[in-house]
């Protein structure tokens, strides 16, 4: 064999051994080994926390419509300006433990935090943004690994949320041609030849999650804007499978409409029966995910059991959601309906 034939063979031989394994192509059976946990756990609990937390859906001193979480959309803020909210981020009171202890009175098996939602802002210190907690008045504590030991303490699994669209990141902006709150801010558009650059920070920032923290589950989302195709789902959801192949991904790492690994997410319902794949419905307790002042509009405890015990039913799980203040604190309505969900489920 010549110099140039070894070469070759050597360049082949490591495409293979470098390359992504498809795990889009799972069996039946490991899929169903690998979700087991997720399908005996029935129901979590949801936490939407970050920048947004501390504005309690009030912009200079007016109310704005919509989720709390996308006030910077409703409000129509400019980007810079709401990086402004990084000095005064400072949730003292955030209680890692009580909120799973919480958690685990409420008969929940999982928990799934926001680290870094719409706005961009990241609950961790990452090595690839400055728009992160160690930029904030509450540098020097690690949310995330609190609550992910105070989960393993308990037994329960430490889950975590990733948005696919960042309002902060330099390869996105403001839609311009956008009448509204979703069509300029729902729709951010991509820079022109960003957009490589912007997979590379987010596979970046998710194996920081998975290394770092030991995420159970990868919670997507903002897979519905125009740049981002099922080709970019399937690559990311194989990224992350080969960093940790039990891990639990769900479908909004793609197009949710078309992708259903590991299980749909439908949102503020569910179906009327069983589906044919793994699910689990998300549910705020009053009208906003991300705290809002205001909102005081809660469901009482009968009608979250009620839920719980209908999706169950169907096979699917309930992901239900609190959202903490600016200093950190679950709001008391929130932990009574979940304590008292808790007894029903003991009777």
């Amino acid at each position: 064999m010549n110099k140039i034939s070894l070469w070759v063979v050597l360049i082949l031989l490591s495409t293979q051994l470098f390359a992504q394994k498809d795990y889009t192509q799972e069996s039946e059976n490991d899929l169903k080994t690998r979700m087991s946990w997720f399908k005996e756990a029935k129901y979590g609990m949801f936490i939407h926390f970050g920048l947004y937390s501390q504005l309690g859906g009030v912009w200079k001193g007016k109310e704005i419509g919509g989720y709390a979480e996308w006030i910077q959309s409703g409000a129509d803020i400019a980007a810079q300006e709401y990086a402004m909210l990084t000095a005064t981020f400072n949730p003292k009171d955030f209680d890692a433990d009580f909120i799973a202890e919480t958690a685990l009175k409420a008969g929940m098996k999982y928990i799934v935090i926001t680290t870094k939602h719409h706005e961009g802002f990241c609950l961790w210190d990452s090595e690839y943004t400055n728009f992160d907690v160690a930029s904030t008045p509450f540098k020097g504590r690690d949310i995330l690994s609190e609550l992910s030991a105070a989960c393993k303490k308990r037994g329960l699994k430490f889950c975590t949320y990733y948005s696919i669209i960042d309002w902060h990141h330099p390869s996105q902006e403001r839609n311009i041609d956008g009448h509204n709150g979703w069509t300029r801010w729902g729709e951010v558009r991509m820079k022109s030849k960003k957009k490589a650059a912007y997979v590379k920070y987010m596979k970046n920032q998710i194996k920081e999650l998975v290394e770092k923290y030991d995420t159970d589950m990868l919670w997507f989302d903002g897979d519905w804007v125009y740049w981002w195709n099922m080709a970019d789902g399937t690559d990311l959801y194989n990224f992350i499978r080969n960093l940790k192949p039990s891990i639990i991904i769900n479908n909004r790492v793609a197009k949710r409409k078309f992708f259903k690994r590991d299980f749909g997410t439908p949102e503020q319902e569910h179906p009327g029966g069983a589906l044919k794949h793994y699910w689990e419905a998300c549910y705020t307790m009053n009208h906003s995910w991300g705290f809002k002042a205001n909102d005081h509009d809660w469901k009482n405890a009968e009608t979250v059991y009620n839920k719980l015990k209908d999706i169950n039913k169907k096979g699917g799980n309930l992901l239900l959601n609190i959202g903490p203040d600016g200093n950190g604190n679950v709001p008391q309505e929130s932990v009574d309906i979940l304590l008292e969900v808790g007894k029903k489920l003991t009777k």
